[in-house]
């Protein structure tokens, strides 16, 4: 029964609020003699009574009046400016108001008049006599400024009807009354209480902005004044009314004598067709409450001196307004009330079988979610009826899957304000604080928003696409954390990393922040990963990437441990913008440090527990330029990085797996036995959930563990990822067999679609570049549960722009001579000219040892800090995969450590070949700069490496292991982003 509700395939588009209400009421012209239009301001300006009101309510766009007492002073401001509504009061000079309304339709045909007139006999007899057709209304005035908000309401709610019912399915209360003295009476109470419910009902939205949208979804009230309209209406509207309010006596058709049952006919009318639309009967007759009773309609005395409160409570208790009340249906006493979304959500199984089939065979639930302007789980629950389905459980996994499904989708895309009532498993994306989100952070919430408004993401039947649950402790938190520690003085000074480090622990956050990190830690419970996300960090020019601090923490069931790492890593995550390395980062960006502050993420690890150790499934880096594209492969596409374990693994620069998600069947790296062996990920990361963190270090990945891929074996987290070498048959078989060496191919996922991880990594680059309108990077992780529905999740954990230079080059590089080159790649990374460098720095070839490269390390650190010094940049020369952390595979540098350099070249020597290292954060900092990145292979007849020439050149200085040259004429640096080709040009006169 259930199946042919496709739960799991349900899919609720998100309420366009902000398209709503689109129509409003901006200019009143208000024609009223002095001595009204002083009853009217009394003791203060119209003006500013209707603000005040209007901001009493949360409601935008109060309308601006003016106010003339004669005709001739109406005609003189109608001639200057346009207005939305004229209303006339009366007394205005010699003239009447209902003529001088005339006067004025009869030229403004488009604009509405209303007519405000005191009660008494003899107005009420001309009203009846009189052909009022010309008026949009006509009022009753008691002095009250509510009925002027009531006025600008009712139109704007007329105006907006069709479009707003047509676009969301917004409701409305048909309220049927033709008596004047009792419409002018009784739209103010209603406006209010509806407001005020709205008001509270809105307070569910995840922030200020989404709670003022979500105003324009409240209910519509439309008044009909006719047997005729009022069935109109119904019959055009019935699946969007909440309920009718109605009159007894008036009139069948306008201006036609009075029905003396017109409204028990409404009744019976509107009972033919639905037996539970709520209605209220309004009389001064008390004998027509039989009549009422007889429809199952409430019953109110006009009479009654209560009649207002009446209204409220009955339109409240059967509209689907404030708190939901189960019920027994025999006795009628309280069983259960909830407020929100969530606490039906959790009482929805406990609810005794009987109430619950009584209120669900009357639609009190989807009626209840309509009042509260949640149109598409309303519009799925509503023809769900008893009738149709006849199972409660089956009902109650409807109603809760259905708010399951709607809670997420409200929660996606959208920055709530942290609340620890509402935070639960269903949020999605919080912040603590009023400041910026950092970089990271905006990324962040970019992505989620673009998964949400792209429903392709939602069409794969065995995988969510999603990010991990998030809370960003805004800047301002760290504004406060370092002025009431008075850390800028220690921050600032020269100390070494270790000595701010320790200042920054000893400190203390504010202590508001302790139950709302209770709460994070109950919701995850999962390791977190406490992320950097500063002001300039992937700024769309100059990205932060992998500058500062990134620790994660293990879940403990010990709270107050798991507060104190917490408190340790947010700190870390601070210290760490005023380390060395950070600090010559911003004097190489020319940033200003104190500038510079810092939002912190907390996000659950993306991830699965393995006895003491903690991974994902895969990580990656995704590009949507790929400076490498190999056969069909083409420079749009793209290219993705992947590894096992967590993302530091590629971070690292480690044997990652590369292929293009356009071509998952083409991995060059898989395509020969031989490079399977030699070139795929032999080592992962794990998180160490042994490891508490007593002593946190500036390393941030000292609670990381590094594997060898057997021990992912055992945990059995290879089911999809790993083939099976077969040392007899000299063959790799796609899968897991017993004996043989298990190499990550991810042969079941990229040739055999087991998990769809290219098609949606070519739907995120696709809308990451379209949305960011510049070429983008991600970093993703999955994890795969092959015995659920879902096969697995892909998360989404950072998005940020590959900054492209646009300069043009016309030239062919392949036509320069050897003979006028330095260095020449048919390998390069980067596009555009460089003709302001004078420098060459490269290590000796002579002797080199790969022992050597973390001592060479330290010396191009010593180095590059002189060229940041004097301004200048220079060309770095060196064999083996810069910034590898495994000193073996390259000289193990950080970004920091280099910042200066304008080209990097990766030269291979005959025992020592280079494969090109790429999906780190370093080389994210390589495109940002315009950074060449050159490979070149002279002793394969793989580019020109002419170290000859650069021998025979005098040293500026020599150092053990390094070797500077600097030229007088510049060396001109030309690269062809789009054939991967870049060659340095040899000063003017220097010809090899």
């Amino acid at each position: 029964m259930l199946s042919k509700y496709k739960l799991n395939q349900l899919y609720f588009k998100d309420t366009q609020f902000a398209n709503l209400m689109t129509r409003r009421i901006f200019n009143v012209l208000l024609i009223a003699n002095p001595y009204d239009a002083f009853m009217l301001e009394d003791d203060g300006r119209i003006d500013e009574k209707i603000f005040n009101e209007y901001t009493s309510l949360s409601l935008r766009y109060p309308p601006r009046f003016s106010q003339v007492s004669t005709e001739e002073e109406a005609w003189e401001l109608l001639e200057k400016m346009p207005f939305d509504l004229v209303i006339c009061m009366p007394g205005t000079g010699d003239n009447d108001s209902f003529d001088i309304g005339r006067h004025i339709k009869a030229k403004y045909n488009h604009i509405p008049i209303v007519i405000l007139t005191p009660f008494s006999h003899g107005i009420t007899k001309r009203i009846i006599n009189e052909d009022l057709s010309a008026f949009e209304y006509v009022f009753c005035w008691l002095g009250n400024t509510d009925l002027l908000v009531s006025i600008i309401k009712l139109m704007e709610d007329k105006m907006n009807l069709e479009h707003d019912v047509n676009e969301v399915g917004v409701q409305l209360i048909l309220l049927v009354e033709d008596g004047i003295r009792f419409y002018s009476s009784i739209l103010p109470n209603l406006y209010k209480f509806v407001l005020k419910q709205s008001q509270e009902v809105s307070t569910e939205a995840l922030n200020a902005h989404q709670r003022t949208l979500r105003m324009r979804g409240r209910p519509k009230i439309i008044l009909a004044r006719t047997y005729q309209e009022a069935v109109e209406l119904y019959r055009k509207y019935r699946n969007n009314i909440l309920g009718v309010i109605t009159d007894v006596r008036f009139p069948k058709v306008e201006r036609g004598g009075k029905d003396e049952l017109a409204g028990i006919k409404l009744c019976a009318e509107i009972r033919k067709n639905d037996p539970f639309m709520p209605l209220i009967v309004q009389s001064s007759e008390s004998e027509n409450a039989l009549y009422a009773a007889k429809y199952g309609a409430s019953f109110i005395d006009k009479n009654s001196k209560k009649m207002d409160v009446d209204l409220r409570r009955i339109v409240s208790e059967n509209f689907g307004f404030g708190d939901f009340v189960f019920r027994n249906p025999d006795t009628g006493e309280e069983i259960a009330r909830v407020r929100n979304l969530k606490e039906l959500q959790n009482i929805l199984f406990a609810v005794p079988a009987e109430s619950f089939l009584y209120h669900i065979s009357r639609n009190h639930v989807s009626r209840w979610l309509y009042s509260r302007a949640m149109f598409p789980v309303a519009e799925f629950l509503r023809p769900i009826t008893w009738n149709s389905l006849q199972d409660v459980d089956a009902h109650r996994k409807i109603i809760f899957e259905a708010i399951v499904k709607y809670r997420k989708m409200k929660n996606q895309g959208v920055v709530a304000v942290f609340k620890r009532d509402r935070f639960d498993r269903y949020s999605n994306f919080a912040r603590i604080g009023d400041g910026s989100l950092g970089g990271k952070g905006r990324g962040l919430a970019f992505i989620d928003n673009m998964v949400k408004i792209h429903p392709e993401f939602e069409e794969f039947e065995d995988a969510a696409v999603a990010i991990p649950k998030t809370v960003v402790l805004c800047t301002d938190v760290f504004d406060e954390f370092m002025e009431t520690n008075n850390l800028y003085q220690v921050a600032l000074s020269d100390a070494d990393d270790d000595l701010i480090l320790k200042y920054f622990l000893k400190a203390k956050l504010p202590e508001r922040l302790v139950e709302d990190f209770f709460t994070f830690f109950d919701v995850v419970k999962s390791p977190i990963a406490i992320r950097s996300s500063s002001l300039l960090e992937d700024s769309h020019y100059q990205p932060f990437a992998g500058v500062y601090n990134t620790y994660m923490i293990p879940y403990l069931d010990d709270r107050y441990e798991m507060l104190r790492m917490l408190s340790d890593a947010i700190k870390g995550v601070y210290a760490s913008v005023y380390f060395r390395d950070s600090k010559a980062y911003m004097q190489a960006t020319s940033n200003v440090i104190d500038q510079e502050k810092m939002a912190v993420i907390l996000q659950e690890v993306v991830g699965n527990q393995y006895g003491d150790r903690y991974y994902p499934s895969m990580s990656g880096v995704a590009r949507s330029l790929n400076y490498y594209p190999l056969g069909d492969e083409k420079a749009e596409e793209g290219t993705v990085n992947l590894a096992l374990g967590l993302g530091k693994y590629i971070v690292d620069g480690g044997m990652t797996l590369r292929f293009s998600p356009h071509h998952p069947n083409r991995v060059l790296q898989t395509s020969e036995m031989e490079i399977a062996l030699k070139e795929t990920q032999t080592r992962f990361y794990a998180l160490d959930l042994k490891n508490g963190g007593q002593n946190f270090s500036i390393d941030d990945g000292f609670n990381l563990l590094k594997l060898h891929v057997k021990e992912a074996e055992s945990d059995g987290s290879l089911r999809y990822i790993a083939s099976t070498y077969d040392p007899y048959d000299q063959i790799i078989r796609d899968g897991l067999y017993p004996g043989g060496r298990k190499v990550i191919t991810f042969a079941n996922i990229l040739q055999h679609d087991v998990f769809p991880l290219a098609r949606i990594l070519q739907l995120v680059l696709k809308y990451g570049e379209q949305e960011m309108r510049r070429p983008v990077e991600i970093e993703f992780a999955a994890n795969l549960h092959p015995d659920q529905d879902k096969k697995g999740t892909f998360y989404l954990l950072q998005i940020r722009p590959i900054v492209d230079s646009k300069d043009v080059l016309d030239e062919d590089l392949a036509q320069i001579p050897d003979e006028q080159v330095v260095l020449r790649s048919d390998k390069s990374l980067g596009h555009g000219v460089v003709n302001d460098i004078y420098d060459i720095v490269y290590v000796k070839t002579e002797g080199y040892s790969a022992s050597n490269n973390q001592a060479i390390a330290w010396e191009i650190e010593k180095l590059n800090r002189q060229f940041l010094d004097e301004g200048k940049g220079y060309v770095l020369v060196g064999p083996g995969r810069w910034g590898s952390s495994d000193t073996w595979l390259g000289i193990p540098v950080k970004w920091p450590h280099i910042s200066a350099a304008r080209v990097i070249v990766e030269a291979g020597l005959t025992n020592y070949r280079v494969d090109p290292s790429q999906g780190t954060h370093f080389f994210q900092n390589l495109t940002s700069f315009g950074v060449g990145y050159f490979t070149v292979n002279a002793y394969m007849n793989d580019g020109v490496y002419n170290q000859e020439y650069l021998d025979a050149q005098p040293a500026v200085q020599e150092t053990k292991f390094l070797r500077h040259v600097r030229f007088e004429q510049p060396m001109v640096v030309k690269m062809d982003g789009k054939k991967n080709r870049g060659v340095v040009l040899m000063p003017e006169g220097g010809q090899g």
